[in-house]
């Protein structure tokens, strides 16, 4: 037996297995996932704390803090949880509406949706509809041969929300 404070015993599924090992030889995974993997990895290979944080130059603290969250959560304990802080105040039913709105037809006497025309409609900010449409890269420019301006998207889809407009 060894001494000191008993850990408790990991045990993986080979599902589990496959996907920590996936994680680890994935490039675009993030680097801290990794980490997470391999010290989950080694734990169930029934080394210690403290000669898993020995091997990858952490703490023991960090590969207690892991193990145990593993064991209560499985994989997806390893993953980042939400951040403290103000929530989000934009739902994703008005980024959806904007973007509707932005496609459909001008309201009467308009040639295009203006930001501040759409956020009076839909009830948000001027400086909210622009940040929607430089989030989804839609931009106003001059329609070929006319002095009027239109308003192109640069192809991002209403449902593929991009960074900082998140599910909430």
């Amino acid at each position: 037996m060894r001494p000191g404070r008993p850990t408790n015993e990991l045990i993986l599924t080979d599902d589990q297995r496959k996907a920590l090992e996936a994680w680890i030889r994935r490039p675009k995974c993030a680097q801290a996932l990794a980490r997470r993997a391999r010290i989950v990895l080694m734990c169930a290979s029934g080394l210690s704390n403290t000669d898993v944080a020995a091997e990858l130059g952490v703490t023991y603290q960090t590969v207690g803090k892991w193990r145990q969250r593993f064991i209560e959560k499985g994989p997806d304990g390893l993953r980042d949880e939400p951040r403290p802080g103000t929530p989000r105040k934009l739902k994703d039913v008005d980024v959806e509406r904007v973007l509707t709105l932005t496609r459909e037809p001008a309201p009467a006497g308009a040639v295009q949706w203006s930001a501040r025309s759409l956020a009076k409609e839909c009830g948000l900010s001027h400086a909210t509809i622009h940040r929607i449409w430089t989030a989804f890269n839609i931009r106003r420019r001059r329609v070929a041969g006319r002095g009027r301006r239109g308003l192109i998207s640069g192809g991002a889809s209403p449902v593929a929300f991009p960074t900082g407009f998140g599910t909430s």
